[in-house]
């Protein structure tokens, strides 16, 4: 009989609110098991109060995975939470592994400073979970103490291997079922770097291309199913009953500061078709939505993730033709009239301080755009990774928008850090050692 409390992946947070959070976990077979938590640090105080969630059954339908929603939770507090069996005893300990700890955000109206991480690109050109150091990178991450982290795809790799040696056995295996999608997920959740890294910063997920296939398109994917439902096993997203497959979501953090995270894969357009009105990388419903919040948004900072950036050209393959960016690449196809449809929205509406975060292209840069060009910045997009991955030489991006590049630099893998505070807001990348790279604050801008 497998233990209830055998917890061999860890614990996770996501699309953490100011009165809700996600507690994920996965046990190593069919268990009965609740999460329990309270305000207050990760100790082991026998005096807190905890609160007890109903108890959910892991089956092998979701591969023994579980996310839970705690509700009715107070506004910039810290909780600690623990994942238990069904039928623990008050005396029995809980293991450390099965333990995390998050912080709510404050509400809407309430000003607050937040840190934050971003970073994407996880184990691909097979620079996988190293023996003996696995993913360090995500030690450093945890050091600078961020309140939550954004994670934009290539979580996994299911179309690459990782060979052993010099990575960790288990990953060596291109992915074409939805038991081989899990187990991508499985051998990256089992890095002890990560579970750590999990258990203390809360985070807000999406994919993008690897977690299925290079540069695919989803309506025309058949394996993207597969890939989709193992993101949603493996990570605590959101998704609402109605539209279970929905990845794009938004979360207000404060007064100053609100997300969009964006799904660029699953209603796109083929790659290969030519730029143009009728092609979509969000789709119209989602397209809406974005635009809707942008206009409507009363935060000071709007900050919008999408996993691809925004002029960088990325060029297709023989297998799947077209540019997989925003860009219009040479060959006329791309997704920049889409591109132009929100630029234009941000312009004409006055809507100030919008920074796009990116990942994707294995280099990091920050641009600045003008596209109407009367000297005035629209909005600037950032861009790190990969966190371990082959790191390439950044190329310019394509003037069409009128970007200015502040800072460029590749060969090195890495990791994004913003601090939002009121009007100011401060970017820095950091690579694997803790040295950072480039570091700049921007003031915000009022409106017209």
């Amino acid at each position: 009989m497998v233990r209830q409390d055998d917890l061999p992946l860890g614990v996770a947070t996501g699309d953490v609110t100011s009165n809700s959070a996600l507690v994920w976990f996965r046990t190593a077979g069919p268990a009965r098991a609740r999460v329990e938590w309270a305000p207050g640090g990760s100790g082991n105080s026998r005096e807190v109060a905890f609160a007890r969630s109903a108890v959910i059954t892991t089956t092998t339908e979701q591969d023994f995975t579980a996310t839970l929603r705690l509700d009715g939770l107070a506004p910039a507090t810290s909780y600690q939470y623990r994942v238990v069996p069904a039928d623990r005893e008050e005396q029995d300990p809980v293991r450390e592994t099965d333990r995390g700890q998050f912080t709510t955000s404050a509400s809407s109206d309430v000003p607050e400073t937040v840190t934050f991480l971003w970073g994407g690109d996880l184990g691909g050109q097979q620079r996988c979970r190293l023996e003996g150091s696995g993913y360090a990178i995500f030690d450093r991450m945890l050091g600078t103490r961020p309140a939550f982290a954004l994670l934009l795809g290539d979580l996994i790799y299911g179309d690459d291997r990782c060979p052993s040696p010099p990575n960790v056995p288990g990953g060596d295996f291109v992915a074409s079922t939805l038991e081989d999608f899990r187990a991508k997920h499985r051998y990256q959740r089992g890095d002890q770097a990560l579970q750590r890294f999990l258990s203390a910063v809360p985070v807000y997920a999406t994919w993008d291309d690897h977690e299925v296939r290079n540069n695919f398109s989803g309506p025309h994917e058949p394996l993207m199913p597969a890939g989709r439902q193992a993101l949603l096993e493996y990570w605590p997203i959101g998704a609402p009953p109605e539209d279970p497959h929905r990845l794009y979501r938004t979360f207000r953090r404060g007064a100053d500061l609100e997300l969009f995270v964006l799904d660029t894969r699953q209603y796109r357009s083929r790659n290969g078709e030519p730029d143009g009105e009728r092609k979509t990388m969000l789709g119209a419903t989602q397209r809406e939505w974005l635009l809707d919040g942008l206009i409507h948004s009363t935060a000071t900072w709007k900050v919008i993730a999408t996993s691809v950036s925004l002029s960088n050209r990325k060029a297709g393959t023989v297998q799947i033709p077209g540019n997989d960016s925003w860009a219009r690449g040479t060959d006329g196809t791309g997704f920049q009239t889409e591109l132009r449809t929100i630029v234009s929205t941000i312009r004409d509406r006055h809507i100030r301080n919008v920074v796009w975060l990116a990942a994707d292209v294995h280099y990091a840069q920050v641009n600045a755009y003008d596209p109407d060009g009367d000297g005035a910045v629209d909005f600037h997009e950032f861009i790190c990774g990969p966190l371990s991955a082959a790191s390439i030489q950044p190329v310019l991006p394509d003037p069409a928008l009128r970007p200015t590049t502040l800072y460029s630099e590749g060969g090195f893998t890495n990791f994004g850090l913003v601090t939002v505070s009121g009007t100011s807001l401060r970017v820095e990348i950091i690579d694997e050692t803790g040295l950072s790279r480039f570091v700049r604050t921007f003031a915000a801008r009022g409106t017209d």
